[in-house]
């Protein structure tokens, strides 16, 4: 099962939810920002410096059809800029996402903290598979500034434990960019990507997550988002709240 979302940001009292295979343990201080506080060295930054990130079909599964082709859907706009998920290259992304993942902040979360190859095959798990959970970058105003996980929830395991219906679409994220906290980045960006599923995925008639019942915060940025809390959730290593954003009710909410 692979992690739930982190860094989602609500307003200026972020935190991280807790990926669902990680015991439950108190999260350090630094874990209740929405973003990480990270300093990346100047090689790692250079490598998307110089051109946009491409989105060809061809660089991974995730052109496949169990998620409708991410890598061809357009650009999201929002407040901040446009945004779009771009799926992972690992000769080109995996520095910067191991960053990511080595933070105090995150390694509590999703336990990738140590060496790339850690990262890499966490991330080849999913490039080799079926295609049903794929990898991107966030990628806002052509600066990648965020992790997300978009995955079948209905041919995940976490459809054991709530009613899944056909093509139900989930989402994990880790935001991780400095000059994104406390400006309500994390809400804009959940509603955008939301949107962009139920855009690109005519077959799927809900988008969920599963955020730990204890993160209000977290909570409370699905809900900006337009996502309505449905149930609470007996997981294997969480009490978590279901949220769900409708198609039947994207436009009211």
């Amino acid at each position: 099962m692979p992690p739930t979302e982190s860094g989602i940001d609500p307003g200026p009292d972020e935190t991280f939810d807790r990926p669902l295979e990680t015991p439950l343990e108190p999260p350090p201080d630094d874990a209740l920002d929405d973003t990480l506080d990270l300093h990346l060295p100047p090689d790692i930054t250079a490598l998307f410096s110089d051109a946009p990130l491409s989105a060809d079909p061809d660089d991974s599964p995730a052109g496949g059809d169990l998620l409708d082709h991410i890598a061809g859907w357009h650009p999201a706009p929002t407040a901040a800029g446009p945004f779009q998920l771009v799926p992972v290259r690992i000769e080109r992304d995996l520095p910067l996402i191991s960053a990511w993942m080595n933070d105090p902040a995150v390694a509590a979360f999703w336990e990738l903290a140590g060496p790339e190859e850690t990262t890499a095959a966490h991330l080849r798990a999913q490039l080799d598979g079926d295609g049903r959970s794929v990898p991107c970058l966030g990628v806002l105003g052509g600066v990648p500034m965020s992790y997300w996980e978009v995955y079948r929830a209905d041919l995940d395991p976490v459809a054991r434990y709530y009613p899944a219906r056909p093509h139900d679409t989930g989402l994990h994220l880790l935001i991780g960019g400095v000059a994104d906290r406390g400006r309500g980045i994390g809400t804009a960006l959940l509603r955008a990507t939301a949107d962009l599923v139920l855009d690109h995925r005519p077959r799927c008639g809900r988008v969920v997550a599963e955020p730990d019942l204890r993160n209000i915060p977290s909570v409370a940025a699905f809900l900006g988002a337009g996502f309505r809390y449905a149930d609470e959730l007996d997981l294997p290593a969480k009490r978590a709240a279901l949220m769900i954003r409708d198609r039947a009710h994207r436009h009211l909410l």
